[in-house]
């Protein structure tokens, strides 16, 4: 896992550093919204070099405990995984997670059979609208055969953007897959703590939530938020703290699933990052603090239990952006946090806008907000 600046020199001198000897050797590089335009100068890099390569557009990557807009983090495997690149997913008569099926297996048929189920990393264009709705499709077809990871690309203003790539392309709407080695099954944590007081979504279509309990979302929002939480939510303060006060989604499991609202509509609904089930049981959250009910400490410790140490190896980690902008300056003690319980010697990857996975291994995955994703890179 390399950083570089975006310039021919700058990436040739990283590949000429790494230097594989393998021919099927390959590159999965993570760009920010800021480098958009600087794709085709690694399409080149790689064309010239004969390597396959994948990549996505973020809001800003993840360098250490900071932030950045510039540069790009380039995996480089030796030899590259079986990948996929499907735009406009959801275009055409037939079901986007029969098509995302269809490339698994077809990638999968592909390959030697590897020796351990190899995880099947998801990278969605965040405008995708159904992504939850296509992971549950993809799982019900595939089940236990891969394990399930992913995160969303694309800008935090959430406008449509070309954010996906390969060596010829660059697209919107769809998925980037990659069948990672078994030894790369990413983590999920979020560290928010349900409440006892539920309501059931009785209306929604996709990520809008139209009535809550029977009566207008907004209303029974602005209600429980001030019984709760003392706050009197109005129109012109409520994106000041619904990214604070999002929404979770209770599942069988006893976890739940975190979904914030991003958009209040004339009519009272609410638009979510992710969709709601009609007649999901809802509890409104509050977004912890940096590091809140051990979630730090938590991811550390399954790491460590599904990796063995993580001392002096690179961590790839996605961090949400929707938790970015609740924690403010306080995401980056959030990152140390993270290193200095890990052991990692350093952490890479990029601002996500929401991720696939689990909070526990072989659980069912979902689609979640408010998350960091981690796996470890490079042999222990």
């Amino acid at each position: 896992m390399r950083f570089t600046d975006l310039t021919p020199e700058a990436i040739e001198q990283v590949l000429q550093e790494w230097a594989p000897a393998s021919s099927r050797a390959g590159i999965v590089a993570l760009l920010p919204e800021a480098e958009k335009d600087r794709i085709p100068l690694l399409q080149a890099a790689a064309e010239r070099h004969s390597m396959a390569l994948a990549g996505a557009v973020f809001p800003a990557l993840l360098r250490g405990d900071d932030f950045v807009n510039s540069g790009a983090w380039l995996l480089c495997f030796d030899t590259m995984p079986q990948h996929f690149l499907l735009p406009d997913i959801n275009a055409g008569t037939g079901k986007a997670a029969d098509r995302v099926v269809a490339a698994v297996r077809r990638e999968l048929g592909n390959s030697p059979a590897p020796a351990e189920k190899p995880t099947l990393f998801m990278i969605f264009d965040g405008m995708v609208p159904n992504i939850a709705s296509v992971v549950d499709g993809i799982y019900l077809a595939l089940a236990n055969r891969v394990e399930y990871a992913g995160v969303n690309a694309g800008s935090e203003t959430f406008q449509p953007m070309p954010c996906l790539f390969d060596g010829e392309r660059v697209v919107g709407d769809g998925l980037l897959g990659l069948l990672l080695p078994a030894g790369m099954v990413p983590l999920l944590a979020h560290g928010f703590a349900p409440p006892e007081r539920s309501m059931g979504a009785t209306a929604t279509d996709g990520n809008r939530i139209a009535t809550l309990d029977w009566r207008p979302a907004f209303e029974v929002y602005q209600e429980i938020i001030k019984a709760q939480f003392g706050i009197e939510l109005t129109r012109d303060n409520f994106y000041q703290y619904a990214v604070h006060y999002p929404f979770g989604i209770l599942c069988a499991n006893g976890d739940v699933v975190v979904r914030i609202p991003v958009v209040l509509a004339e009519d009272g609904a609410l638009y979510c990052v992710g969709e709601i089930p009609e007649n999901a049981l809802l509890v409104l959250l509050q977004a912890p603090a940096a590091g809140g009910n051990g979630c730090i400490g938590q991811l550390a410790m399954n790491l460590q239990s599904a990796h063995g140490s993580l001392i002096g190896r690179q961590l790839l980690s996605f961090y949400c952006a929707g938790r970015r902008l609740h924690l403010g300056d306080a995401a980056r003690t959030e990152l140390a946090q993270l290193a200095e319980q890990t052991g990692a010697a350093a952490l890479g990857g990029a601002l996500s806008l929401g991720e696939i996975g689990n909070t526990v291994r072989w659980g069912y995955p979902m689609f979640h907000n408010a998350t960091l994703v981690c796996t470890p890179w490079g042999t222990q």
